[in-house]
């Protein structure tokens, strides 16, 4: 399977989100391999501008291999919880037409063995969007203590069996240190025999240490606000969800943003009174059933989009 290959999900419903404006100016949160990005350049006039941003340095190089040359386009390396900082510095604070988040990781980030992400593939025990920085899998794996082992497992993997599988990996450790994808595997298999009928022993597991690793719910509580502040008025958010972890976070920041300031709920208050700082569009949106027969990786996207209010309050 070719790595780099990596299908956009909902891409269609992303461009007609986003509203595009020729002349506008709009950020890709999460680059991957630029499908999204693709989209919006397409709709794009020689005035008009895309910045893409993403921590994962193959990334990065595939944003220049591709838009190296195109003026339109400005490419940053970083994870998106400096997107504020990233704005702030590029002289867009209030001016974007739109910004799109597609969370989680990428297909060829889980295809590639190399990085360690996928039970399927054998490979180093690694799973850090950035290899560059922070702490791999395999070096936390190996030295994280039984509880807090546990309790990653159970908040990031909703795995119920999670301290029984915390028990089993650190006893397992204690004869030979944990350093792939195979052995780390082999381990929850043995652990969780025949467990889920429709769902491999590791997934949970899995699931949980990449996002602990990573920190990826604490970079979408992050950057949400930021991207708010980002955004010029009447221009749009649009934020792709995997799992109900983020799909949660998600959902409660756009509401809570929608609704405004808090008052008394006996107070005679106007709904313009309360500031709302977005306004919700439409409801969550789902990929078709034709692009999930094409793309299975699309089947637990949630999409979705609201617009900043257009009075922006400092």
């Amino acid at each position: 399977m070719d790595i780099e290959k990596h299908e956009p999900v909902m891409a269609a419903e992303v461009v007609a989100a986003l509203a595009i404006s020729e002349q506008g100016i709009y950020w890709d949160a999460t680059f991957g391999r630029g499908g999204h990005s693709r989209g919006i350049l397409a709709r794009l006039g020689a005035k008009g501008g895309l910045v893409v941003m993403d921590r994962d340095p193959q990334a990065v190089a595939a944003a220049y291999s591709e838009y190296g040359g195109d003026s339109r386009v400005t490419i940053i390396k970083g994870p998106f919880s400096m997107l504020g900082q990233q704005i702030k510095q590029a002289g867009l604070e209030g001016r974007l037409q739109g910004i799109v988040f597609d969370l989680g990781v990428s297909s060829p980030q889980l295809e590639d063995p190399a990085r360690g992400f996928a039970f399927s593939h054998e490979g180093p025990l690694d799973m850090r969007m950035d290899p560059e920085s922070g702490t791999s899998a395999r070096d936390w794996l190996n030295a994280v203590e039984e509880k807090e082992l546990g309790d990653v497992i159970r908040r990031y993997g909703e795995e119920r069996h999670a301290r029984h599988i915390a028990r089993t990996l650190i006893a397992a450790r204690s004869e030979s240190p944990i350093e792939t994808t195979a052995q780390l595997t082999a381990i929850l298999l043995k652990a969780l025999p025949g467990y889920e009928r429709h769902k491999h022993p590791a997934t949970r597991t899995f699931q949980a240490i990449r996002i602990h690793i990573n920190r990826e719910l604490k970079e979408i509580e992050d950057s949400l606000p930021q991207a708010v502040e980002g955004l010029a008025p009447g221009g749009r958010l649009v934020v792709i969800s995997f799992h109900s972890l983020e799909d949660r976070i998600v959902k409660r920041f756009l509401r809570k943003a929608a609704k405004g300031d808090e008052y008394p709920l006996d107070l005679p208050i106007t709904h313009d009174v309360l500031r709302p700082q977005l306004k919700l569009l439409g409801r969550a949106q789902r990929p078709s059933k034709a692009e999930v027969n094409i793309n299975p990786r699309a089947r637990s996207a949630v999409m979705r989009v609201a617009q900043r209010t257009e009075v922006i309050c400092a």
